[in-house]
């Protein structure tokens, strides 16, 4: 029963979040999965480091997904560009027996929530972005 309130906690968390926030959470998620699929592949529980890495898999395509290309220029191309190029890297890691493409991916992203996380903490990100409330995670997100 333990985790059960800590897992409404975080649905609440994620409900009631504005769409930065959102995009610094989701990049958390995948961190911790990458790093429990980094985890999993020293102690050769390779099951565990397959399904880890489907679950960061998960959470980049949704990302991608959320994309809006026509109103984000540039940057919403770049960052598609990057995170195809994070799910093929992490598919190669499904078959390998080393880590590097993990740690490639989980140093690029960590870097990138970073300065998320410095864009939605300033006091005017917080007038702009209204939480989100009642849309779905594609709505919520969408750059």
């Amino acid at each position: 029963m333990k985790g059960y309130g800590q897992k409404l906690y975080q649905q609440t968390q994620v409900a009631t979040v504005d769409k930065g926030r959102l995009i610094v959470l989701l990049y958390e998620g995948a961190i911790k999965y990458l790093d429990q699929a980094r985890e999993c592949l020293a102690t050769g529980d390779v099951p565990g480091k397959s399904v880890n890495i489907n679950r960061a898999v998960d959470i980049i395509a949704e990302l991608n997904q959320s994309l809006n290309l026509k109103d984000g220029g540039e940057i919403a191309g770049n960052l598609r560009r990057l995170y195809l190029f994070w799910i093929d890297h992490l598919l190669q890691a499904k078959t390998r027996k080393d880590t590097r493409n993990i740690e490639d991916v989980i140093g690029m992203m960590s870097s990138l929530n970073e300065a998320w996380n410095q864009v939605v903490s300033r006091p005017e990100a917080q007038e702009v972005v209204p939480p989100a409330e009642g849309q779905s995670l594609r709505a919520q997100i969408t750059i």
